[in-house]
């Protein structure tokens, strides 16, 4: 079973490039995963077929990811901040107070998952892949999403519309049910189709963001 392992230990200049998006060459090595997964699946993908997908050498993947699995896991962290960041001015434009916004962020999230053709592939052909994110440990995609969160969980205490609360934790809740109902989505579907489950997780998370004097 492939388990994604990428959890910042030994980060070097190279890593941190990649991170921060600087690195023209890892982007189109990405691509390169990005294509092969979604076309073939995980289960055989090697760094030797990105590179040859890429053009480029063994030895110059091999430069910037120890083995698949790191790969995938910086894939991911990368897929992860597009979706969130364009969720971003969308959340903006549906109010003004912080709860507002990281109701609907989490809400578009959720839309633009189940339409990300990665993810669909993964989840449809090797869901195991996830298991240890979903069971064991962060990765480095969901502590970026947890960093964010946290921020939106202060803006919205400062502003009054998020009730008062160890950020931190609050921002765990909202990552264990955005995550859940990325992940499972397909067990509600039939009673729970796409503009229903976001309604449904806007009530949910507004409920538990609302601070108690405004709880009706």
């Amino acid at each position: 079973m492939m388990s994604i392992s990428n959890d910042g230990d030994g980060v070097d200049a190279e890593a941190r490039d990649r991170e921060a998006g600087t690195d023209p060459l890892a982007e189109t090595l990405l691509d390169a995963a990005h294509e092969a997964i979604a076309t073939f699946g995980l289960r055989r993908l090697t760094l030797t077929d990105v590179a040859r997908r890429a053009g480029v050498s063994r030895p110059t993947i091999y430069r910037r990811w120890r083995d698949i699995d790191t790969l995938v896991g910086d894939l991911l962290t990368r897929e992860m901040r597009a979706v969130t960041l364009a969720a971003v001015p969308r959340a903006a434009a549906e109010g003004h107070d912080g709860r507002t916004r990281l109701v609907a962020g989490a809400a578009h999230i959720v839309g633009a998952l189940r339409e990300h053709a990665l993810l669909a592939r993964i989840l449809d052909t090797e869901p195991e892949v996830l298991v240890t994110y979903t069971f064991q440990r962060l990765g480095s995609s969901q502590r970026n999403a947890l960093g964010f969160t946290e921020e939106q969980v202060r803006g919205g205490q400062a502003d009054g519309s998020i009730r008062d609360g160890e950020p931190a934790e609050l921002a765990r809740m909202v990552l264990l049910v955005v995550q859940t109902t990325v992940q499972s989505w397909r067990l509600v579907d039939d009673v729970l189709p796409l503009p229903r489950l976001t309604a449904e997780l806007r009530r949910m998370l507004d409920a538990y963001l609302r601070p108690e004097e405004d709880t009706p």
